[in-house]
């Protein structure tokens, strides 16, 4: 556990959680439309993959864990373990890919099977975009109170 001083300032409760999905998702547009852009796509279709996608993620993880909640609190076993953690993590992703490979077909023009592929390269660079950013986002702001 780290007890340093943040590098920038640290700020607790839901405007951390405000500020870290803005910043989260305002670099993973820019990142999905520059590589889209350099696979030749052009701005307006790569921009509104990024956009669209975004807004479906930040969608997606309010109701899933808005309903993983619910049937959390209903457990007789309280805590968060390994096996719960991985549920969530598959369910959550599962359901993503439910609502992400359709938008990408029908907005790409291309089929089922083109879109599959290209969620589970997103899905690939978000493991690590994930880590990557949340290491980073607590090192220059602190870490949450639920951490600390």
């Amino acid at each position: 556990m780290s007890t340093r001083t943040p590098l920038l300032f640290s700020f607790q409760g839901p405007w951390r959680r405000v500020f870290y999905v803005t910043l989260y998702e305002a670099l993973a547009i820019a990142f999905v439309t520059l590589v889209m852009l350099a696979g030749d796509q052009d701005l307006p279709t790569a921009g509104g993959l990024a956009i669209g996608s975004s807004a479906i993620a930040v969608s997606w993880n309010w109701v899933f864990n808005a309903l993983f909640e619910r049937w959390e609190a209903r457990q007789r076993v309280r805590g968060r373990s390994a096996a719960r953690r991985i549920a969530h993590a598959i369910g959550f992703e599962g359901g993503l890919t439910f609502w992400l490979v359709p938008f990408m077909a029908w907005w790409l023009g291309v089929g089922w099977w083109a879109a599959l592929l290209l969620d589970l390269g997103l899905l690939l660079f978000f493991l690590v975009y994930t880590f990557v950013f949340t290491w980073a986002f607590d090192h220059l702001f602190g870490l949450p109170a639920s951490a600390a």
